[in-house]
């Protein structure tokens, strides 16, 4: 059985194909939000959209119980935190982290839709968080 079925098994089918739509959708979303993130004027609002992507992510997968994009999302959730505090914009090295974490989130939206087994493993390079996430 792979994880879409087992999801459809364990949830009502419209919740599950209601969380891929929008998994989905706001997959897609995020790769013009993080380079634009890279502009001044427009990374307190890309880094807020990002923000709110990322707990809308964590909230419904925990929901579900999908661990591998739950705890993504809430790894992106609390290194956002940290970048709302800052003037911006995002650094190089965080852009390329976020672009790793958006290509993450599809690899896992590639094996829901299509009932892999088990999920994609972690690019390792999400564990190497950057430590300068604004440009100097």
């Amino acid at each position: 059985m792979g994880i879409k079925q087992g999801l459809f098994d364990e949830y009502d089918y419209d919740i599950v194909d209601d969380f891929i739509t929008h998994f989905s959708i706001m997959t897609y979303q995020m790769e013009n939000i993080i380079i634009y993130s890279s502009k001044k004027e427009e990374y307190k609002n890309n880094i807020e959209e990002l923000f709110r992507i990322a707990h809308n992510i964590k909230s419904a997968a925990g929901f579900l119980k999908i661990e591998p994009i739950l705890k993504l999302a809430a790894l992106l959730e609390e290194v956002l935190e940290e970048a709302r505090e800052l003037e911006g914009p995002s650094s190089d090295d965080f852009i390329d982290w976020l672009l790793a974490i958006k290509d993450q989130f599809e690899r896992y939206k590639d094996d829901l839709e299509n009932d892999a087994e088990e999920f994609s493993d972690l690019d390792p390079s999400i564990i190497k968080i950057p430590t300068n996430l604004e440009k100097k």
